[in-house]
């Protein structure tokens, strides 16, 4: 009568023991075959400096090859805290996302992990998301098996150093000394050089007198030159106006004079907007040479007009558009009748 109560007794017990387990409890799997599986691991690109509040995101490529798939139910779950060697790690799961693709002999699963870390220390401790586990289910049977991720090791960091520090002694000597990059600052300095370059060689190109630029050697420029240096009176104002009439010459390849300019800015139509200033000249030439008693309203020195005049025909030479409203007075727009 006492082995039937005695078993009676164990039974109940054994029940009773199992009630109070988790459903979740944990149960020790075969390893997959290697040969229907292959894992590919996305880790962070740095393994120390971590602190409290870092996150670490890491991608676990999952192939699974038929006959195998993989059970959903045994992903890790959000909010799940690591441990490492019995005590709790303080990195907590606290994202994960999954990308399926299914083909004729397999399946690929690509895992989103993004794990937090939740503790901080006096020193640089060393810390792991450990191998996650995951199970897989062979078709058409009962059987199960399951597959361990690679874990990842990595350091964290306090946030704050405690009490001194000799910088020259905790450097390493295999560590280079820490650069600011200039790239960025580099490049932006390098553009605005070449802007600026760009800028006085073109202001250079129209207000300059030299000849070792193109265009730069042609008539006008050197009589621009040659007028500069005469002198202020009567006979350098007749030099001056002799200069300009070679250069024009030079320009057409034959006489130019007051009845054929209009000839003249058929051959060189470059030389149009100048065309008021070139009668004017022609207008002062004759003033100067046969009449002197006509008046021609010049609103400045007959010299310093020549020289003007000049850098006029100098830019039209060099395909450019002369300033007239600028440079002269406004009552040289109307010419001597």
């Amino acid at each position: 009568m006492k082995a039937p109560k005695t078993l009676f007794t164990c039974l109940f017990l054994a029940m009773l023991v199992s009630a109070t387990l988790p459903a979740s409890a944990d149960v020790t799997l075969p390893n997959v075959d290697n040969k229907f599986v292959r894992v590919k691991e996305i880790n962070p690109t740095r393994d120390a400096g971590y602190v409290v509040g870092d996150k670490l995101e890491r991608t676990i490529i999952l192939t699974v090859k038929k006959p195998y798939e993989l059970i959903r139910e045994s992903l890790p779950i959000v909010g799940y805290e690591h441990r490492y060697r019995g005590q709790v790690s303080g990195v907590e799961l606290t994202g994960i996302s999954v990308e399926d693709e299914t083909f004729s002999d397999r399946s690929v699963h690509t895992i989103h992990l993004v794990y937090q870390v939740f503790k901080s220390g006096r020193v640089v401790k060393p810390a792991i998301l450990r191998g996650e586990i995951v199970k897989l289910r062979h078709n058409g049977k009962t059987e199960l098996r399951q597959l361990r991720f690679p874990s990842f090791n990595f350091r964290t960091s306090p946030l704050s150093v405690y009490g001194e520090v000799n910088l020259k002694s905790e450097m390493s000597p295999l560590i280079p000394p820490f650069t600011l990059s200039t790239v960025k600052e580099e490049q932006v300095l390098k553009i605005a050089a070449g802007v600026l370059a760009l800028s006085l060689l073109g202001l250079l190109y129209i207000l300059g007198a030299n000849t070792w630029l193109p265009r730069m050697g042609g008539a006008f420029a050197k009589a621009y030159r040659k007028v500069g240096k005469l002198p202020d009176n009567e006979e350098g104002l007749k030099q001056a106006i002799g200069v300009v009439h070679q250069a024009m010459q030079q320009v057409a390849g034959h006489s130019v004079f007051g009845n054929n300019v209009e000839q003249f800015i058929q051959e060189k139509p470059a030389y149009q907007p100048a065309r008021p200033e070139i009668d004017r000249f022609f207008h002062l030439s004759r003033q100067v040479f046969f009449d002197a008693k006509t008046s021609l309203e010049l609103g400045m020195p007959a010299k310093q007009w020549l020289r003007t005049f000049c850098r006029h025909m100098r830019d039209c030479e060099r395909g450019l558009t002369p300033d007239l409203q600028a440079d002269l007075s406004p009552n040289l727009q109307s010419g001597a009748k």
